[in-house]
């Protein structure tokens, strides 16, 4: 059986090489409704704009009305649970003091629940045409 390598970016400082690409999927609390059109297009943004100070490259996000997925490109020092928990208090924050509906009677935005799966070589082709079609799922 012949593997089809793809090409996967590698990053380097003096002291590591490293390739590490994860696949999140996040959820508001209690699965509401609350990611649709002005609020999943504002935390599209909140997300990219965090890339440099957080440490990872977005690959491809696909946002539903209940729930999210994320494909990253991570430093595997940053610690995935740590990266993971910053985006969701940021953007939680953010998006609470942008969007006064989403105000109502939570202190969070985010379930503390998250799932976080490694992507290899192999499905690394595979996992972003999964989550760009997951808008009409």
């Amino acid at each position: 059986m012949e593997l089809q390598q793809v090409n996967k970016t590698c990053h380097t400082d003096h002291r590591i090489v490293y390739s590490c690409q994860y696949h999140v999927i996040f959820g508001p609390k209690y699965r509401r409704k609350v990611l649709t059109d002005a609020v999943a297009a504002r935390m599209k943004a909140l997300v990219r704009a965090k890339q440099a100070d957080y440490g990872y490259t977005v690959i491809a996000m696909e946002l539903m009305p209940d729930h999210g997925h994320l494909l990253r490109d991570v430093d595997p020092r940053a610690g995935m649970n740590v990266v993971v928990g910053t985006i969701k208090g940021f953007t939680s924050h953010e998006l609470r003091d942008e969007v006064p509906r989403l105000k109502k009677r939570r202190p969070t935005r985010w379930t503390r629940r998250k799932f976080i799966s490694t992507v290899g070589a192999v499905t690394l082709a595979v996992v972003p045409p999964y989550i760009e079609h997951q808008q009409g799922v």
